[in-house]
Formats: structure tokens, sequence, C-alpha cells
């Protein structure tokens, strides 16, 4: 386990929620609001993408809030899972953390083709040397094929998760009657 040694642990595991949080601290933050105010201009220049605007628009600060809790929760039993040693632990952090890495690099992407300030860009520049490093310590312990195989699995446990969180927290942000 070259990379579940005491000092990747240290160095990468345990840091990673915390990471998280900072991270999603600033889209809970800022994420409604600009939601709100840029819904329209986004619209105009992404009408193929209307379901999902629409989606991210229902999304209030208590429910993006929500969804980031139900995430930091599956991201806490991960890092559990690495520090029980389990079977597979290794794969498993690793591919959540490449689709961590890649979840920056859409930040910085959806920045870029907007030529403006979307939530979640500042941290995510702030966490592109922490994600390298991760990176590299990932590919001394993984082919590429196994990194682009892990990354693929990471991204659609992420994906199918984060679905789940937002149908989760705007159930639970509903107004009760």
């Amino acid at each position: 386990h070259a990379i579940m040694n005491a000092f990747a642990i240290l160095a990468l595991v345990l840091p990673l929620p915390f990471v998280f949080v900072i991270h999603d601290a600033e889209e809970i933050a800022f994420f409604h609001r600009w939601m709100v105010r840029n819904r329209a201009n986004l619209e105009q220049r992404f009408p193929s993408m209307k379901g999902i605007i629409n989606h991210l628009a229902m999304l209030n600060t208590k429910a993006f809030a929500i969804a980031a809790a139900e995430e930091l929760l599956v991201l806490l039993a991960a890092t559990a899972y690495v520090l029980a040693d389990a079977p597979y632990c290794k794969e498993v952090w690793m591919a959540i953390f490449i689709a961590f890495a890649i979840h920056l690099i859409v930040h910085l992407a959806q920045a870029l083709v907007l030529q403006a300030y979307v939530p979640g860009v500042a941290t995510s520049l702030l966490m592109l040397p922490y994600a390298a490093y991760g990176i590299y310590c990932i590919s001394l312990a993984a082919t590429i094929a196994q990194m682009i195989v892990l990354g693929i699995a990471g991204c659609a446990f992420v994906i199918a998760n984060l679905l789940f969180a937002h149908q989760l927290a705007l159930r639970l942000s509903k107004p009760k009657q």
C-alpha cells in the first residue's frame, strides 16, 4: 500500500474532507445568488442545458448546504474506510480523489467559458496544488489505464451521488405545509 502509508494518510487522505468543506463553503455561500443573477444569461447562452439550469436554480442556499452535507458524509465514510484499511480502500479513495480533482478543473473550465467568476472557482485555484500532488501520488501507485478506470468510476459514483444529494436536498428544504 505505497499510497496509503502514514505520510500519505496525513498529507492526502485526512485533509480531503477539510478541503471539501472549504470548497463547498464557497459554493454554499455564493451559488444561489449567483444562479439567480445569471440564470437568464445561462439559458440564453446554453439553451440545450435549460433543464440543468432550471434544476440548479431550484437549489436555494439551504438545499445546497443539505446536498453538501450529504456529500461530506460520503467522503467521511470513504476516509474511515481507508483508515480501517478495508479491502480495496486504496482504489475507492483514488477514485473519489480523481473525481474531486476533475471537479476542481470543471470549475476552472466553467469560469473560462463564461469569462466570469463562478462559485467554487476561487477555492479550486487554491486547491490545485493539493490536487496535483494527489494525482502525482496516485500515478506512483497506479498505471495510467488504472487511473482512467478509477477516474471514470469515481466520476460515475460522484454524479450518481450528486443527483441523489440534490433530490434529498430539495425534499428536505421544502417549506412545511
